[in-house]
């Protein structure tokens, strides 16, 4: 009688990531209605039984893409307001952020469009969005009251997607006009 060799286990450390980053790529494409394990494996080339190696459904894998996503894109907004020294430094840094499309590009603003409906309809998710404000409004708390940093909260992301949609988008004076409205500068 003879006997099969042991099957060998491919080492992959990063087959996790890569499933996620396919997460990411799918709801780009087909939306989160539209993410199946199927297409998610295959943009990853992993074997479908990854995915329920790795997570404990499809719910828990877009949980853990879209706090990928947010934390992300929190923490480019965080880098870019520690670098201002004072209130005229934030203030172009936020400028820079909404003007210079830091926080707003087509697939973060699409990946986040996603994220927002996926979120109302799952409220555990609605913690990722809060802890997403929360960074933002802490690295906007350097320089302006509570009620200035939600504002400035909501105007970047607001002003982003408008921005991506305006067919006639506005420019960086135009911006500057509005932050510094918003922070009491005019």
């Amino acid at each position: 009688m003879t006997s099969n060799p042991p099957a060998i286990r491919r080492f992959d450390p990063d087959r996790k990531q890569r499933i996620i980053n396919a997460a990411l790529d799918v709801i780009v494409e087909y939306g989160v209605q539209g993410t199946t394990h199927r297409r998610v494996a295959k943009t990853a080339g992993v074997p479908l039984g990854s995915m329920t190696y790795h997570f404990d459904g499809m719910d828990d894998l877009l949980h853990q893409a879209f706090k990928q996503v947010a934390v992300a894109s929190s923490s480019e907004f965080v880098r870019r307001l520690a670098k201002a020294g004072d209130r005229e430094e934030a203030v172009q840094a936020i400028v820079d952020i909404i003007a210079g499309n830091i926080w707003s590009t087509p697939r973060t603003l699409l990946l986040s469009y996603e994220l927002y409906a996926f979120a109302a309809r799952k409220p555990e998710l609605a913690a990722i969005m809060r802890e997403w404000m929360q960074a933002s409004r802490a690295a906007l708390g350097r320089f302006f009251d509570t009620l200035t940093c939600r504002a400035l909260d909501a105007l970047v992301e607001g002003m982003g997607i408008h921005n991506s949609v305006d067919r006639s988008p506005l420019d960086r004076v135009e911006v500057e006009d509005i932050v510094r409205r918003i922070c009491g500068q005019q």
